[in-house]
């Protein structure tokens, strides 16, 4: 009977210490606003000036156009590109990729802490205290799924299981529309490199019309150009792009699962703080309770 008492005692205390922390609760009602990502914006625009600047100091910008290969080279690269693919996936390549020009950057701090003020919610007032928190969650339309599975009843498992198909949907998204970059980055030089064939054998085929020789060899320079620069300025740093962006957005959703996850098993927050840590990148972890 002692035992039973003093148990009680116990977790009356915890549950004190949890209505303690509510009033604090001030984060949860802070709508994220999201910095833009302008790091694929700027650094495209810092690589392609680059270039154009020293071809202007250069002198002779209007020699480094030329529509022959231009055309070998783009229009050549998007084709043997297509080809390697269905066009369902071409077009949400295309979706992705202009998603991720104006993407935000994901703010750890800030979603751990939002979701450790709606476990203090759940543990201190139940689940369906959480309706009333939803408002300034609305942006973030993977918890706000899981709040109201979480709701309806739904148990952790039912959670991880339903809202980790959607993980796996999304990261293979972004992972296939980054392996047609990929693609593309590689055919890029080879189209290059068929357009500098073709450039030489015109050249060799007019050599008794030195007029001629100049633009076919243009041609054949320019294309190697062309595939270069596409492949090393455009088509492999947006690749590698998409797929930072699916390794952070499968971060924070993982960090919504295992939060939803522990408010359905009813653990003590502090816990669910040593588990996001353990999700969360070392510069983002946070000490939420100290």
């Amino acid at each position: 009977m002692a035992r039973e008492k003093s148990s009680s005692q116990a977790e009356s205390a915890e549950g004190a210490d949890v209505a303690v922390k509510l009033p604090q609760a001030s984060v949860l009602r802070t709508v994220q606003k999201r910095k833009a990502d302008l790091s694929i914006i700027i650094g495209l625009l810092l690589a392609i000036g680059l270039i154009v600047a020293a071809l202007f100091m250069g002198g002779t910008p209007e020699a480094f156009l030329d529509a022959r290969a231009l055309l070998i080279v783009l229009f050549g690269t998007l084709a043997v590109t297509a080809v390697s693919f269905n066009g369902e996936n071409f077009k949400t390549a295309f979706t992705v990729i202009g998603r991720a020009m104006v993407r935000h950057e994901i703010n750890f701090e800030l979603s751990s802490k939002q979701l450790l003020e709606l476990a203090l919610i759940a543990r201190a007032k139940g689940y369906l205290e959480l309706q009333k928190y939803e408002a300034p969650l609305r942006h973030n339309r993977f918890l706000l799924q899981g709040t109201q599975m979480l709701r309806d009843g739904s148990t952790g498992e039912e959670i991880a299981r339903m809202l980790g198909r959607e993980i796996d949907a999304q990261t293979s998204m972004y992972y296939k529309s980054a392996s047609i970059l990929r693609r593309a980055a590689e055919v890029a030089p080879a189209m290059g490199l068929i357009g500098t064939l073709i450039g030489l054998v015109q050249m060799l085929a007019l050599l008794d019309d030195p007029a001629s020789i100049g633009p076919s060899m243009a041609v054949a320079l320019l294309t190697t150009f062309y595939g270069a620069f596409l492949s090393t300025v455009v088509f492999a740093p947006l690749a590698a792009k998409l797929e930072h962006n699916a390794q952070s957005e499968a971060t924070e959703k993982r960090l919504v699962i295992n939060a939803l996850m522990s408010m359905a098993r009813k653990e003590n927050p502090r816990r669910l703080e040593m588990i996001l840590n353990s999700i969360l990148p070392p510069q983002n972890r946070i000490r939420y309770f100290d």
